[in-house]
């Protein structure tokens, strides 16, 4: 089928580029701010409980998915039905037979999400940006494996560059530069005197504290948190893996699901937010962090900026659904490649990061073999066709490129040209109709 994007304007404006480059800006900023949220300055003295950001991340997120679905849902039906008819209808329709499927994905989503977390932590803005286009091999591995799916030499050899370019940027780091304390604007270049008032104010607040060991380590790792890239590396890797499955069973739900043509792509968010709850809340509130925030708060360690990153994340879903709504996969992904550059020079600006020549020359492969992926194949038809996967996570926008590249064409016709078209159900958001 083929879904062919919407279109309209905004303020004189085209709405695909205004959905493009707001993700653009998304995508940068909210790396920049998770970052920074995790070596900032403490808040009250303590840092916030990353545990507590995802589960109001799906809190927001879910609030925005049914409003949205509630205004599409209301102009299919007439103008005089009561709130209460609006809400019985869109609560059958979120809780459907097979939506409890989605509880799967849901609590991948979840630990990836708090991956995320830990490898910003642990990484610099941009060193993790480029890192996390991993993503694309490991979608396209699930597919393949999952899905049945084959892809052409030239896809194969854009991931073997992407292998290629992370490399080149990871390795050098791991081997010659030491895991050192987060560093924020300001250089840690510091004189004596400077040095020796820093050691006087963090004497003075470890002195409120017991004298135990435990205490004083507590108190130094919360003042200078520690990066350790080995684990950032790990946390983005697996994280990386994560996306790739959870998007690839999120797929083959909505393929294998009856009501799959028919369910909107904000129901679908619906369904996905609220069964991200259980594992947000259980498994990183209450089991991971649970004894902590009940000495300390829920609340503790939040300000303007942990705040702008939850809030970030949470509008990351409503632009990725406007991208998909009037622009295409190849846009999407070029608009990630533009972010990716924009983070590094934030970084630069912003953090003191280094740019190496084994960074940029990685940061250039990744950039080509993503753009060597998402570039047509030869003899396609230039019309936008757009394949969403649905995956809904803080940080990769979801509806990456699955690679369709051997799908049996339909017969051919003798009154119109022949025209290959993708095998997989797709769902086009606000007016629901089909084009074959």
């Amino acid at each position: 089928m083929v879904v062919r994007t919407a279109s309209g304007t905004l303020g004189g404006v085209s709405m695909k580029h205004l959905s493009l480059v707001t993700l653009t800006v998304q995508n940068s900023a909210l790396i920049l701010i998770m970052h920074y949220s995790r070596i900032m300055p403490l808040a009250g003295g303590q840092r916030y409980h990353t545990s507590t950001s995802v589960f109001l991340n799906e809190v927001i997120k879910l609030a925005i998915s049914l409003t949205m679905a509630m205004y599409e849902m209301s102009k299919s039906l007439p103008s005089n039905t009561t709130i209460a008819t609006l809400s019985r209808t869109l609560t059958t329709a979120i809780f459907t037979n097979e939506s409890w499927k989605l509880a799967v994905p849901a609590v991948i989503y979840t630990i990836q999400n708090n991956l995320q977390y830990l490898a910003v932590s642990n990484l610099d803005a941009a060193t993790f940006q480029v890192t996390y286009q991993l993503k694309i091999l490991t979608t396209a591995i699930f597919s393949v494996l999952l899905l049945g799916r084959t892809l052409s030499a030239r896809k194969w050899l854009s991931l073997l560059l992407l292998i290629v370019g992370v490399s080149i940027i990871q390795v050098p780091q791991a081997l010659s530069q030491p895991d050192a304390p987060a560093t924020g604007s300001t250089p840690w270049t510091k004189t004596l005197e400077q040095l020796h008032g820093l050691g006087n104010n963090v004497a003075a607040r470890m002195a409120k504290r017991s004298g135990s060991y435990e205490g004083i380590h507590e108190d130094r790792a919360s003042q200078v948190p520690h990066m350790d890239r080995r684990v950032g590396l790990f946390a983005v890797l697996i994280s990386c893996a994560l996306s790739g499955l959870a998007g690839v069973l999120f797929e083959k739900i909505l393929k294998d699901s009856t009501s799959g043509k028919t369910t909107t792509l904000w129901v679908r968010n619906c369904q996905l937010s609220f069964w991200s709850l259980f594992p947000s809340l259980f498994l990183g509130v209450i089991w991971k962090d649970g004894e902590i925030i009940a000495k300390t708060g829920f609340f503790v360690g939040y300000n303007w900026v942990v705040w702008t990153a939850i809030g970030f994340q949470a509008a990351g879903g409503v632009i990725v659904a406007l991208v998909i709504n009037y622009a295409d996969n190849i846009a999407k992904n070029f608009a990630t490649s533009i972010s990716i550059l924009l983070s590094c020079i934030a970084s630069v600006y912003f953090f003191d990061f280094k740019v190496t020549q084994s960074f940029f020359l990685g940061t250039c492969i990744v950039l080509f073999a993503t753009y060597l992926y998402t570039k047509p194949e030869r003899g396609m038809q230039q019309f936008s066709v757009k394949i969403a996967d649905f995956q809904k996570t803080t940080v990769e926008r979801p509806y990456e490129d699955r690679g369709y590249d051997n799908v049996p064409p339909s017969p051919p016709s003798f009154d119109r040209p022949h025209k290959p078209s993708p095998g997989s159900p797709t769902i086009e958001r606000h007016s629901h109709k089909r084009e074959a």
